[in-house]
């Protein structure tokens, strides 16, 4: 036990999942100083942060045996559940140590997830904490964590959000950081979406992108996530930092969430389910400019 006053040891986290998000976050921990030990279904990718200073595993539960935080980062639900309960990593893991689930998997899935570590690992924590931003953020240590979860879990967190995130907002119970976060991320999709149609609208009007890129980085109408997006489009970069197939994931978790009727997500869902089957779903969102003629 820590008495008052005395420092917090600097907690031991393992990273499960080594893509795109997996790795920027491994790089702000080794950064800051963080022992971590990585794990990844593709074992090239933990290799590659093993030789940035990580610890690389072969098998999920090894990673865990011996930390104070698990991170995963997966693509989906069903993929959390392989490596927590087909994989053997929530077996594996010390009693009192914290499991952060920061994928975005949506609502019923991190709840089921809270309720069965609830049930078969009462001494593991278990906290709901997406997140926000790609992968730039995730290098620099600039998410936002939509954490949720138990208050055992908060000073465990603490340093490890630090490390990784510009801000830690801490919701209530599990479940909550994915509310918001299905929320947070449309509204994402309807900026890219803007940003496309507004692009093509201007090419058919023969407006120059400056102008347009202009208005949408100052003024009354200016948003710095669409002006981003407007330049990657406007670019030609379609190099992914979160990648088409995952938003289109993530809306079609927002509209099995919502339990009614959101007519422009949806119009954008069919579009978007038709570039991913076009084979776009692994470039970036941005990708969202192709298709309007």
């Amino acid at each position: 036990m820590t008495s008052a006053g005395e420092a917090r040891p600097v907690p031991r986290v393992a990273v499960l999942g080594a893509g795109t998000m997996g790795e920027g976050i491994t790089h702000s921990l080794l950064r800051n100083g963080f022992t971590v030990d990585v794990w990844d279904r593709t074992p090239e990718k933990a290799a590659a942060l093993a030789a940035d200073g990580a610890t690389a595993h072969e098998h999920a539960p090894d990673a865990v045996r011996e930390v104070d935080v698990v991170i995963t980062m997966v693509a989906d639900a069903d993929a959390v559940n392989q490596v927590a309960f087909e994989f053997g990593m929530l077996e594996a893991m010390r009693p009192q140590a914290v499991w952060a689930q920061m994928g975005t998997i949506g609502v019923t899935a991190a709840e089921d997830l809270a309720a069965r570590v609830s049930k078969e690992r009462p001494g593991v924590y278990f906290v709901d904490a997406p997140v926000s931003g790609t992968r730039q953020p995730a290098e620099n240590g600039q998410l936002l964590i939509l954490a949720s979860g138990p208050d055992q879990a908060k000073p465990v967190l603490e340093p490890v959000f630090a490390a990784v995130g510009r801000e830690a907002k801490w919701l209530g119970e599990a479940g909550a950081g994915s509310r918001l976060k299905l929320v947070m991320n449309s509204w994402l999709v309807f900026l890219v979406e803007g940003a496309a149609e507004i692009m093509a609208l201007a090419d058919s009007l023969g407006v120059d992108h400056q102008q347009v890129l202009d208005f949408l980085s100052s003024g009354s109408l200016a948003n710095p996530a669409a002006a981003a997006k407007f330049a990657k489009m406007d670019s030609g970069d379609d190099s992914p930092d979160f990648a088409l197939q995952w938003a289109l994931k993530d809306i079609r978790l927002t509209m099995d969430a919502s339990g009614r009727r959101l007519p422009v997500l949806e119009a954008i869902r069919e579009r978007w389910t038709a570039l991913v089957d076009q084979g776009l779903g692994d470039r970036d969102v941005s990708a969202a400019r192709h298709g309007l003629g």
